[in-house]
């Protein structure tokens, strides 16, 4: 009759508790049906997609940075902890078995005024087990799983981010060496202009302000050459960094011109939510977040716990050993406490919530970084033929320029305005070129670089 009192009252209790308090509306995601830029259709991302640029360097430094970058040693390290955390919090669902062997030595004097010396020893098992009626520890455990998945996806998106990088690294990379192959061509070309005009000047077929204009133009592309020199410096100083090694020389393969262009990546807005770690991580996250407010919310209704010993008790006292045990159980329930537990699960809503909100703003944030990163394939690929055509017609150009310059037909400034025209063009369209084959990288790693994650909590 008393424990069914017991388990009446604890109902009672429970049913107090009333329902879990739902997501803010506000936080929902809801993801458009397409994308604005539409590319046609597109190819599933493979697991090592910087390797479709066909470059073995490319992939040999990607695979080096997988290995040995510091980041993602340390998210490892992040979810070895959160590995350590589920386990413990598995743990306290489970019962505790305590040994303990105390050893007491007393003496005393006796009624007759003797003294006599006792030595006691007592080893004894005891065994503790909280029946977690409601939930309070296994929402817990759930909690901490959750948790370690979304430190999983963090430690996953963290790859992503490095491989990513470094890719966009080398790209760069290989259009900074197009870049002073250019100079130091130009460099040459006007070296060997000026070698002319000095010539001209000294017979008294050119003024000396054509000679000036010559070396003047000489000069400029001189100062480009240090100037990309050191920029590569410093990108292969932070290659190396994103690849875990001290500044050091890039080995290099294919010319910036040869790198293949990668497909499309497939995929619609809605696919997105699965495809991305760092979408499964703040997922994760939320599911936490919302397991740590069932625990907290649990908290408030009664807890059972049942306990129980068994021992020896040996003593220069006895002349035989004595075999004792006890078993106990007992109900605590939460009367008053000033509003402390109430207080525990409002923060604990208030996380949830958050975190709902932190998920709203990551889903717009990779929808948001998609959209940028087609447009971005679309309008730099149309950039980089503008400037492509625009290089061609200025070649052209100063090639009829030096020609009539030559025959007298022209003044030197003609002959300068095409040079310094396609010295710009050449320059610009490498660089487009670099942008268009990094926004493909850019466009895999917002589509989630072919990820593959792990089950969601249950």
């Amino acid at each position: 009759m008393r424990r069914s009192a017991i388990l009446i009252t604890a109902i009672v209790i429970a049913g107090c508790a009333g329902d879990r308090p739902p997501l803010p509306p506000a936080s929902a995601v809801a993801p458009p049906n397409g994308w604005r830029t539409d590319l046609g259709p597109g190819a599933p991302i493979a697991a090592d997609w910087w390797s479709a640029f066909g470059d073995s360097v490319l992939t040999q430094l990607v695979a080096r940075g997988l290995a040995n970058n510091v980041d993602i040693a340390v998210a490892a390290e992040r979810v070895e902890e959160a590995r350590a955390q589920q386990r413990l919090a598995e743990a306290q669902r489970q019962p505790g078995l305590t040994a303990g062997a105390p050893l007491t030595e007393a003496r005393a004097l006796n009624a007759f005024g003797v003294p006599a010396v006792n030595t006691g020893f007592q080893p004894a098992l005891q065994a503790s087990y909280d029946l977690d009626l409601f939930g309070r520890l296994r929402q817990a455990s759930r909690a901490a799983r959750a948790q370690l998945l979304a430190s999983e996806g963090a430690a996953d998106a963290v790859r992503l981010a490095v491989a990513s990088g470094i890719a966009s690294a080398y790209i760069t990379l290989r259009g900074l060496d197009a870049r002073l192959a250019v100079a130091r061509e130009t460099l040459s070309a006007r070296a060997e202009g000026l070698r002319i005009a000095r010539r001209r000047a000294d017979a008294g077929y050119t003024s000396a302000l054509e000679l000036h204009q010559s070396e003047a133009e000489y000069r400029a592309a001189q100062q480009l050459v240090p100037q990309l020199e050191l920029a590569i410096s410093r990108q292969e100083n932070a290659l190396s960094l994103l690849i875990g090694d001290p500044p050091a020389g890039i080995g290099r393969g294919l010319p910036l011109a040869r790198l293949r262009t990668p497909a499309i990546p497939d995929g619609l807005p809605a696919d997105l939510l699965r495809r991305r770690p760092d979408l499964f991580q703040a997922e994760q996250t939320l599911v936490a977040a919302d397991r740590t407010l069932d625990s907290a919310r649990a908290a408030l209704l009664p807890s059972v716990s049942l306990t129980g010993s068994a021992g020896l008790v040996l003593s220069t006292a006895l002349s035989d050993p004595v075999g004792v045990f006890s078993l106990g159980g007992s109900v605590l329930a939460p009367i008053f406490d000033a509003g402390r537990l109430r207080a525990q699960v409002d923060a604990a809503e208030a996380r949830r919530d958050q975190a709902a909100f932190s998920y709203r703003r990551s889903a717009l944030t990779a929808f948001r970084e998609v959209e940028d990163s087609l447009a971005g394939v679309r309008r730099s690929g149309e950039q980089a033929r503008a400037l492509i055509g625009q290089r061609d017609a200025l070649a052209a150009a100063l090639r009829n320029a030096t020609n009539r310059y030559r025959a007298g037909y022209s003044s030197y400034l003609e002959q300068l305005d095409a040079q310094r025209g396609l010295l710009s063009a050449e320059l610009g369209a490498i660089q487009a070129e670099t942008d268009r084959l990094s926004s493909y990288v850019a466009l895999y790693q917002a589509m989630g670089g072919g990820w593959r994650g792990a089950a969601p909590a249950p």
